[in-house]
């Protein structure tokens, strides 16, 4: 096994349209014109990542709570021992929702960009139906995660919208434990339409990095550059392939159903090194982290307002309105 974990890519439908999302699979809606398998052929493709012997699944999209078995799937990959996690937008999240998952769900990551509402329409992080999340709707999301005892991370990616902001008090203030900040990649294929107007120098993303280091010590933060992003994932699309990045383009295995997890690994390349630099091994089968107890007052005082506590919190942007 190159590496213990694979990301399951399980639905290419997105209530947002970020302009540099590199997994749009539009490619693969030619063959899966509804951009995703049916409920048995993806319970059957997750349950051989599980057979196979991976020790954690990330279940990302698209967007994955869009699809009505996710939790079914998530479910299915714990009674296996597996780590589970979901990439999302946090829009669809709701203490309803999270109930759904009945203590199997062990992390989720919740992409987070900016909290300037300027910023997140000029990158297309905004639903279909209504304007951008708040800073005070993504510390929402973020209380109830954590009153189900699940644990914590905040995607960022690095772009030519928010290269310039601080979003340093922000991650202060959610405590995510892992904070992933990405530099926007281009991937030929998925977001080549919009990408040259997105992109940002090594120099920008270690200034972003240097400008928001400052989140206290419970956070761990990882950035990815585009080097480390190439080739370090093991990842699945919605068709049930494997395919990497590693050309500039996504190449794909042959199908996982009809020729088995073993074999179609062999069709892409995952590099160990990478996936080890870019710090993929972590503790991430242990218990929930203990919140501080000011994180922890915060949250018994929203729960019994019935609100979250928290005033707005602006990010300082020079680069929001180009």
């Amino acid at each position: 096994m190159p590496i213990p974990s694979v990301n399951y890519h399980i639905w290419e439908p997105c209530n947002m349209r970020c302009r540099f999302c590199f997994a749009t699979f539009q490619d693969v809606k030619a063959e899966l014109p509804k951009g995703h398998l049916d409920r048995q052929r993806t319970a059957e493709v997750v349950e051989r990542l599980c057979e196979f012997g991976f020790e954690k699944i990330n279940f990302a999209g698209g967007e994955p709570t869009l699809c009505r078995w996710l939790p079914d799937l998530i479910k299915s990959a714990k009674r296996h021992g597996l780590t589970t996690s979901i990439v999302t937008n946090g829009s669809r999240l709701s203490p309803a929702y999270l109930e759904r998952f009945s203590g199997a769900l062990d992390w989720i990551a919740v992409s987070i960009d900016s909290v300037n509402a300027a910023t997140l329409s000029n990158i297309g992080r905004t639903p279909r139906s209504g304007g951008p999340m708040s800073a005070e709707d993504y510390i929402a999301v973020i209380e109830d995660i954590k009153r189900h005892g699940i644990r914590l991370k905040v995607n960022t990616v690095v772009n030519r919208h928010n290269c310039e902001e601080d979003l340093s008090a922000f991650i202060r203030r959610v405590q995510p434990e892992r904070w992933k900040v990405f530099q926007a990649l281009p991937v030929k294929g998925q977001n080549d339409e919009h990408i040259d107007d997105l992109t940002v120098t090594p120099e920008q993303f270690a200034a972003y990095l240097e400008r928001n280091k400052d989140v206290g010590r419970g956070v761990e933060v990882v950035p990815e550059s585009n080097e480390l992003m190439t080739g370090s994932y093991a990842m699945v699309d919605p068709a049930g392939k494997f395919f990497d990045n590693t050309k500039g383009r996504h190449t794909y295995s042959r199908p996982i159903l009809e020729v088995g997890v073993a074999a179609a690994l062999k069709d892409i390349e995952v590099r160990a090194d990478r996936f080890e630099a870019r710090k993929g091994v972590y503790e991430w089968s242990g218990p929930v982290r203990p919140l501080p107890p000011a994180e922890r007052s915060l949250l018994i005082a929203s729960s019994s307002a019935g609100k979250s506590s928290a005033t707005t919190l602006h990010t300082t942007s020079k680069s929001t309105e180009r």
